[in-house]
């Protein structure tokens, strides 16, 4: 069963559908977005320490599966899948799973993100908050949020292993990386249809850059010795600034996917 969202001011055009749980309409065309950011993107936002100012909220600047939105990013092709890269044993065991076997159909999170952006879930709209000490990233389906330290301190030994992992941050210049460990094995690095487990050995360093005050590119490597072949280079997403500044809520309860479990485990689609 999925609810439908609109934000204030939208037309009707366009529905983004995530994991069949959610579906928000978002209206603002791309033609014009990218006009947008063309005419007056202006300089990087820095913070009071020099670096980059990252805040704001980040989509692609389209819906999810219309004009303007390429799952490999912006430049043409279809992306690589982190299942493409499955030794022999992760290839057969994924074979044993389908539909029914999604984590998200229990509101569980990805580790990674369906649309190949870590940040956006199993969504497509992500908002980020800076401040001295932390970088914040808030996704908007399933409330989740991601806290990453940013003053040279290490991953945490003290706390059990979690969906999103344990993220540590860096600057590089003006390049943000986030390295993140410490994740459970029970989560999928994306959904949708899409069998993509992974091992409690997952480990995912992701880089960051402002290119202008609209512009976001976002680079990432997931490695998993358990599990792949070779490390997985995700290519580069680009997000530009959405039109609005805060994100909504959109929860998510077991009972709000009864109607999608049931198609899953009869195998209806």
């Amino acid at each position: 069963m999925a609810c439908s969202v609109r934000r204030k001011g939208q037309g009707s055009e366009g529905l983004m559908k995530t994991v069949g749980l959610i579906a928000i309409s978002l209206a603002w065309p791309l033609a014009a977005q990218t006009a947008a950011n063309a005419s007056s993107a202006g300089p990087v936002p820095r913070a009071e320490d020099g670096h980059p100012d990252l805040s704001g909220v980040w989509w692609r600047g389209a819906d999810v599966g219309g004009k303007g939105f390429n799952a490999g990013g912006r430049g043409g092709g279809a992306a690589p899948t982190f299942a493409s890269l499955y030794t022999p044993s992760a290839a057969a065991k994924a074979k044993t799973l389908s539909d029914k076997d999604d984590p998200t159909l229990g509101c569980v999170p990805t580790a990674f993100g369906t649309l190949n952006v870590s940040m956006f879930d199993v969504g497509a709209v992500a908002q980020i908050v800076q401040t001295p000490k932390f970088v914040v990233v808030l996704t908007e389906t399933f409330h989740g949020f991601q806290i990453i330290p940013t003053d040279g301190r290490p991953h945490r030994d003290d706390v059990p292993p979690s969906y999103r992992g344990d993220a540590v941050g860096r600057w590089e210049g003006d390049t943000f990386v986030v390295d993140k460990t410490n994740f459970t094995d029970n989560t999928w690095i994306s959904a949708e249809g899409r069998v993509s487990f992974h091992s409690d050995a997952l480990h995912i360093v992701e880089r960051y850059r402002r290119v202008d005050a609209k512009t976001l590119e976002v680079e990432a490597t997931l490695e998993d010795p358990k599990v792949l072949s070779k490390p997985w280079v995700v290519p580069k997403q680009t997000l530009v600034l959405a039109p609005f500044d805060q994100i909504m809520p959109l929860n998510c309860t077991p009972g709000d996917t009864k109607d999608l479990i049931e198609a899953a485990q009869s195998g209806k689609k």
